[in-house]
């Protein structure tokens, strides 16, 4: 396993759309595993999207909750409610905003064994795979923010 860059601000790898891993190998391990140790390496974050990492597929790993998921090909089928979240980015260091978000989203996606899973979130995970999966279209939160906080 190994720490990757963190791409930050204005680099244009954050605005790109990811693309849809076709097979699970190796390859697709070691980028999981790599962006879980990335994402344990920085204080106080709870997940990471690929493309953070400087790579457009469609890959999120969360550790959060006491659960740790490795995605593959997440996307949103349900959402309900709406709540009010202030949301960061580790890739937008020290900025700090407001945002709505559905209160509760049902994500299907792979796992890192190709097995299709089903996971709702509510509240502060339905708020993280919103902002995460965002990222996999090339959509980040300060594009969402209705008010900036100091």
């Amino acid at each position: 396993m190994a720490i990757r860059q963190l791409r930050q601000d204005e680099d244009a790898i954050l605005r790109k759309k990811c693309k849809e891993v076709t097979k699970i190998d190796e390859k697709i391990e070691m980028i999981l595993n790599d962006m879980l140790e990335t994402l344990h390496s920085i204080p106080n974050s709870a997940a990471i999207a690929a493309n953070q990492v400087g790579i457009l597929k469609r890959l999120v790993v969360i550790d959060m909750e006491e659960v740790v998921m490795k995605l593959v090909n997440p996307e949103i089928i349900d959402s309900s409610g709406e709540q009010e979240c202030t949301e960061g980015c580790l890739s937008f260091p020290g900025k700090f905003g407001t945002t709505l978000r559905p209160q509760k989203v049902t994500v299907k996606a792979l796992n890192e064994k190709g097995e299709e899973i089903i996971i709702v979130g509510e509240d502060d995970l339905a708020k993280c795979f919103c902002h995460e999966l965002d990222h996999l279209d090339g959509e980040v939160f300060i594009d969402k923010v209705i008010a900036f906080l100091e």
